[in-house]
């Protein structure tokens, strides 16, 4: 569910395409026109009218079949929606998103070591669990080596004491 607030940034696109088209028109001004064709204008000033109109209407239409063909080849309409997804998707966001400094060991690092540190610090608890049940299978095998040489001499004893 979209904000009704926020244009779609293919809307935004749109947008700035036409502005952009409505400034070139206004900076190829009919009046700029007729100052560099002054000569032909004083001429046949509706001829130049009539070329100035042809000439802006093919280079606007020049210019959106060029950024049409643009958009269908970048796929732009498909990444603008899915960027409005993702950046919808990130307003519930507790956590600040990542950002690239530009520096790739940098990136690389900002985002591994803490990774690493809380795996490093996982194997560690291993490590001590591991090494405390160890230590008791030692101590068990201990006892059992000293219950082996008390039964040992038990037996020697009655060995002794029978003969």
């Amino acid at each position: 569910p979209r904000s009704r607030s926020v244009p779609a940034r293919a809307q935004v696109f749109a947008t700035v395409v036409d502005m952009f088209l409505e400034k070139l028109v206004a900076a190829g001004s009919y009046q700029r026109f007729v100052n560099c064709y002054r000569c032909f204008y004083k001429l046949q000033p509706q001829l130049t009218k009539s070329i100035y109109d042809q000439f802006i209407s093919q280079l606007q239409t020049s210019i959106k079949e060029e950024i049409q063909e643009v958009k269908n080849e970048g796929n732009l309409e498909k990444l603008f929606s899915s960027l409005d997804k993702i950046v919808e998707e990130a307003k519930d966001r507790e956590e600040p998103a990542w950002r690239p400094s530009g520096v790739p060991e940098q990136d690389f690092r900002s985002t591994m070591v803490p990774y690493l540190l809380k795996h490093r610090s996982h194997l560690r608890r291993v490590l001590r669990e591991k090494e405390e049940e160890n230590r008791k299978v030692a101590e068990s095998v201990l006892m059992g080596r000293d219950r082996i040489a008390e039964l040992q001499q038990q037996i020697q004893a009655r060995q002794q004491a029978w003969q």
